[in-house]
């Protein structure tokens, strides 16, 4: 019988179907279908911003989370990945603790902060907080491939990944898996210790082809709670002459408070709780040039960042900066009582004053928009004083001629009536989707 299976056997494998053969094929074929999952998931995704540090207890997770909060109150669609394994900090830093993940049908649901951030972590799947991940290499690759392949982000903006400190498994297998990332944001703290890891952070970021979006000097002095003094306990500008002198974007000094270890512990991120504090006005002033990625890309040759915000919403404006005067005017443009599609082509405009202060509307009326000429709307709704636009599509020109007028654009906003959208503007509650009009 042996005698009869051998050559049985030993045809089959000359016609390409021993099982040795049979195996690699479908082998291959499931890591094929992988592929074209994670791709298709990482194609909804604009930009992936990892934020790295070369040594721990530099503040980066805290960096991480703020930056992701950030680009939320400027009405982006964020989505936060936490990829320390073993010491997942995320869910901590928003109040998420014992928070879990659902899956479906097209994959396990992030946890929802607030309307436009989605938030995961390893740190949903455990069972208790104080169970320890004893994984090695390959497990550690195979969790960060099934983060950014088979959860479900939807469409985002950003993807900022909090990556653990130092140039080892989990940064390099998610630069790798996502390929193409914008860049890294490299944290430091300003004495020499940290920054020599931090010099091998830069280089591993080289090595990978992967632009450095810049560096951020944390716990760069202390501010003192009672009086506002500032001393440098950790010394000062450490960070700076490192970027300088390795010819990458240096992103700000920002310094600690006492108060910035209470949110973290309280779980309500800094610039939410804080947002007039000189460690939250130094930390939105470090990370907003990365908005801007939005705009106009960086590029890998001069790892550079466009100085230009991008499109912006009111959460940002109330919640952060408080820029200008407390009551503007917004312009909405409407055909058919509901937000027009695109702004050059809509019936009239409606104008509400409004106070950011108290978030009421003191007064409406409506214009009559003026015959369609390239160019007009810009100067003649800055005429009638208005401040803000919020529309459903524009392509970029218009952009930048409303912003040579002094008139913030606001796009994506949902087909609506310019009532509700004021309301939810106030109410920080403006969900924005895409650009509709982008020519």
């Amino acid at each position: 019988m042996d005698s009869h299976n051998e050559p049985h056997n030993t045809s089959h494998e000359q016609a390409g179907h021993g099982p040795g053969q049979s195996g690699n094929a479908g082998q291959k074929q499931r890591q094929f279908e992988e592929q074209q999952q994670l791709d298709e998931r990482l194609s909804q995704i604009k930009h992936k911003v990892l934020v790295l540090s070369g040594k721990g207890g530099v503040g980066k997770s805290t960096v991480a989370a703020n930056l992701a909060i950030s680009l939320a109150l400027h009405g982006k669609q964020v989505g936060l990945l936490d990829i320390d394994i073993h010491g997942p900090s995320i869910p901590r830093l928003f109040g998420l603790v014992g928070h879990t993940v659902t899956g479906t049908e097209a994959g396990l649901v992030p946890v929802l902060y607030r309307d436009n951030l989605k938030i995961m972590s390893i740190g949903f799947l455990l069972a208790r907080t104080d169970d320890a991940v004893i994984w090695r290499g390959p497990l550690k690759y195979n969790m960060i491939k099934q983060f950014l392949k088979d959860v479900d982000w939807g469409r985002l903006d950003y993807l900022v990944v909090d990556s653990p400190p130092g140039t080892g498994d989990e940064p390099l297998s998610v630069a790798q898996l996502i390929k193409n990332p914008a860049g890294a944001v490299v944290v430091t703290t300003p004495q020499e210790l940290s920054l020599i890891d931090v010099r091998k952070s830069i280089e591993f970021c080289r090595a990978l082809k992967m632009p450095v979006l810049g560096v951020i000097e944390n716990m760069s002095g202390f501010v003192c709670p009672h009086c506002g003094n500032r001393s440098d306990i950790f010394k000062s500008g450490g960070g700076q002459t490192m970027a300088e002198s390795m010819k990458v974007p240096f992103l700000g000094k920002v310094p600690i408070e006492p108060q910035l270890v209470i949110s973290s512990d309280d779980g309500v991120p800094f610039l939410f709780q804080h947002p007039e504090s000189e460690t939250a006005r130094a930390m939105q002033a470090a990370i907003a040039p990365i908005i801007g990625l939005d705009e106009v890309p960086s590029t890998p040759e001069h790892s550079s960042i466009p100085q230009q915000k991008s499109e912006t919403s009111i959460r940002g404006e109330q919640n952060m900066m408080q820029h200008g005067p407390s009551e503007i005017r917004v312009a909405i443009p409407v055909s058919g009582q509901k937000l027009s599609a695109h702004f050059g082509h809509c019936d009239e405009f409606f104008l509400a004053d409004i106070d950011q202060s108290t978030r009421t509307i003191k007064q409406t009326q409506s214009l009559t928009s003026p015959p369609h000429q390239p160019g007009l709307l810009p100067p003649w709704l800055g005429e009638h004083g208005v401040k803000v636009i919020i529309a459903g599509g524009m392509g970029s020109r218009a952009k930048e001629l409303f912003a040579e007028a002094g008139i913030q654009v606001i796009t994506g906003a949902p087909d609506e009536s310019p009532e509700r959208i004021i309301n939810d503007y106030l109410n920080e509650k403006l969900v924005l989707g895409e650009n509709v009009c982008d020519h």
